[in-house]
């Protein structure tokens, strides 16, 4: 408890109101709220309870008043808000707060002459371009909600995003730029989503790029050209300003994938959001306001970017790089260390899957050491990764280069969160004293807690972390069990789901009676309060009964000098029930069998002769992702699943968020080749009947 982040930590659990009131200070209320906390019980439909909380319960807010109008009522307005840079258009644009909040005034006046109004919901539906940015911030303007969904979604998941939002509206451009790829034209999924939809928008407001245009544009259906709309509004001198909503009102849905095969709609509060995205910025990514430069390069689609691109900088006042490129191919593996040079960026935020893929086209980092050796990294004072479990060897590579040529304290931070949770529920705090007092406590010194490579940190104020088994009884430090949460959830975190109420107790609380909310994570905290996250509960691999975790077998496996990445999936066993299964690609060529033994005697030392693989693919291709870089490990568990039985060519389960369909295809033929060459060597502990 000497260190500030412990100290921080204790605060805002054991006097939450007294805590986030404090922070709530820190941002500018309509209506500012007479209470922090109040606790409840829920009852649903289906006649049971459950414990339940509001944050700041009757508060009114504008998050789009607190990034925007406030800035420039300050004096700030000359300061830059947006600083967009996009290779695949040769596009670059410096937006500052004055006018942005020009171009959102505007554009809200817009919204509200097409039918928006407070409490609509408004999808977005675009690639990262300043527009979209406008868009959004445009709809929180008039009170309304936004459900964003990522550019270039078929038309199928998009239809059932519409079927479930309803929206007033539609935001959307002519076409999204993929790489180095040809634009691709946003038209026909949207027509061919409303087509499919129950729901039909009213409107469908176009950004139209010059790369490819939406033709025609169907006045009769509702659709409407952005530019055309802006300029008319403008020629009227149009404004809209800002109208505040309670601060338990949704300010958006954010749709992450569920289990059912139908999305599930995370709602956002407006005044838990703007209190603990204000706090976030500062106190764990060491952005503080005006002179700050924050690089999160994910997709406004994820929760990522919702929180970090946009909310998270311009709550705070700094400025905000927007990327519409790839980590590289736009043009090459240099493209982030351009980035941190070109625009003095503090703190950059990305997946561990960009660096795998910088590492695989530039082995020796002679891009970022080129950059690096004429100073260009100096302003980068931290790496945070967060979207799935960085392994240890890629947090210490990043750490030595950043030693040598970013800021003189420059850390490697990885961090764990979900969409549910808005904001980390864990990591390491980069101004630790800076949860303590957002003024007085930044002439504070204090270094940040030291960095556990394969850990996720520890906990965020307002996140109550513990470890349970299957009963829900805690277990002892450093044993692996599920990762819960205990209510209340900080405020950045959801407290229902879009309309489904019985969902959210079911799929979230009712596992453990409403004691704990279940993360679907499993993983340890260690004696000193770190978080371990291995795996996804059902990653969990279960060998003679010993259950091991799908992370711990990566983390061995990728601590090879040879080893890009890599994939562990339980593997049907005739007398073990399951043995781990790994799908390796490799940065130069090396003999399968020399790289299996050499594997196989790293997971043996590191984990034990109990999780000794089973069996081994090496290629390239074959590791399916989602757009925001989690690795698909469901698709290719059925697929050597489907091969143990012999049915190479069983269709998969494959999530509409895969980021490319025909890496599927290459695994499928990986796992064929390997079974048809070693398919003795596995038999599944039960029989499937065959009609």
């Amino acid at each position: 408890m000497h260190h500030p982040q412990d100290q921080v930590q204790h605060h805002s659990l054991s006097d939450p109101e007294t805590f986030w009131g404090h922070q709530a200070e820190h941002v500018y209320w309509h209506k500012k709220p007479s209470a922090v906390l109040a606790r409840t019980t829920k009852g649903l439909e289906s006649g049971e309870t459950h414990d339940h909380w509001e944050w700041f319960p009757d508060g009114e807010i504008s998050t789009c008043y607190n990034c925007v109008d406030r800035h420039v009522l300050a004096g700030h307005g000359d300061h830059p808000a947006i600083l967009y840079d996009s290779p695949v258009t040769n596009t670059k644009q410096r937006i500052t707060y004055k006018q942005l909040l020009d171009e959102v005034e505007v554009f809200a006046a817009v919204l509200r002459e097409e039918g928006v109004k407070k409490g609509d919901v408004v999808l977005v539906y675009m690639p990262m371009v300043p527009a979209a940015l406008i868009g959004i911030l445009a709809i929180n303007r008039l009170g309304a909600i936004h459900a964003v969904v990522f550019g270039g979604f078929a038309a199928a998941a998009l239809a059932q995003r519409i079927e479930a939002s309803r929206p007033a509206a539609i935001l959307t451009a002519s076409c999204g730029i993929d790489g180095n790829k040809p634009p691709i034209p946003y038209r026909d999924f949207i027509e061919e989503a409303v087509r499919i939809s129950p729901w039909k928008p009213p409107k469908t407001i176009i950004w139209q790029r010059e790369q490819l245009f939406w033709q025609p544009t169907r006045k009769l259906e509702g659709e409407r050209k952005w530019q055309n709309l802006v300029k008319s509004a403008r020629a009227r001198n149009m404004r809209a300003k800002c109208v505040p909503v309670k601060s338990t009102d949704p300010i958006y849905i954010i749709y992450t994938s569920g289990t059912t095969g139908l999305p599930k709609g995370v709602l956002r509060e407006a005044g838990g959001h703007a209190v603990g995205l204000h706090l976030s910025i500062s106190y764990l990514f060491g952005i503080h306001g005006p002179g700050d430069v924050m690089g999160c390069f994910s997709d406004i689609g994820w929760v990522v970017s919702h929180s970090y691109t946009l909310y998270g900088p311009l709550l705070t006042g700094a400025a905000t790089v927007l990327y519409e490129g790839k980590p590289i191919g736009t043009p090459d593996a240099s493209a982030f260390w351009r980035l941190v040079e070109e625009y003095k960026i503090n703190t950059m935020f990305t997946a561990p899957t960009a660096l795998r893929a910088i590492r695989k086209d530039d082995p020796d980092n002679s891009h970022l050491a080129r950059i690096g050796k004429r100073g260009g990294l100096r302003s980068l004072k931290a790496l945070f990764l967060a979207g799935e479990r960085s392994e240890p060897a890629i947090i210490t590579m990043y750490q030595d280069l950043l030693k040598k040529y970013g800021n003189e304290n420059s850390h490697v931070v990885d961090n764990w969160w979900s969409s549910e949770s808005g904001s980390p529920i864990s990591g390491i705090a980069l101004v630790p004293h800076a949860g303590r007092c957002r003024q007085t406590g930044m002439k504070e010194e204090h270094p940040p807690l030291d960095i556990k490579p394969g850990s996720a940190g520890k906990a965020m104020p307002g996140f109550d972390v513990r470890v349970v088994d299957d009963e829900g009884h805690e277990v002892q430090h450093d044993k692996m069990g599920n990762i819960v949460l205990a209510l209340p959830l900080a405020p950045t975190a959801f407290r229902t789901l879009w309309e489904d109420e019985e969902r959210f107790y079911k799929g979230y609380l009712k596992r453990f009676g409403g004691k704990w909310l279940d993360t679907g994570d499993a993983g340890c905290v260690d004696e000193n309060g770190y978080i371990h996250i291995m795996a996804r509960t059902d990653d969990i691999i279960n060998v003679a009964a010993h259950r091991l975790s799908t992370g711990t077998l990566e983390q061995a496996i990728t601590s090879h000098p040879l080893v890009a990445e890599a994939c562990v999936v339980g593997i049907p066993d005739a007398l073990k029930g399951q043995l781990p299964f790994a799908f390796v690609t490799a940065s130069a060529p090396v003999p399968d069998r020399q790289l299996f033994a050499e594997i196989q005697t790293l997971v043996r030392s590191q984990v034990g002769a109990i999780a000794s693989l089973g069996g081994m693919i090496q290629g390239r291709g074959m590791i399916p992702k989602t757009r925001s870089g989690k690795t698909l490990r469901r698709v290719l568990r059925e697929l050597v699943e489907n091969a143990v039985h012999g049915e190479f060519d069983k269709e998969v389960n494959v999530p509409s968020t895969v980021e490319d369909l025909g890496v599927v295809q290459v695994a499928r033929e990986e796992v064929r080749a390997y079974f048809r060459a070693q398919g003795k060597m596995h038999g599944a502990f039960e029989v499937k009947g065959k009609l």
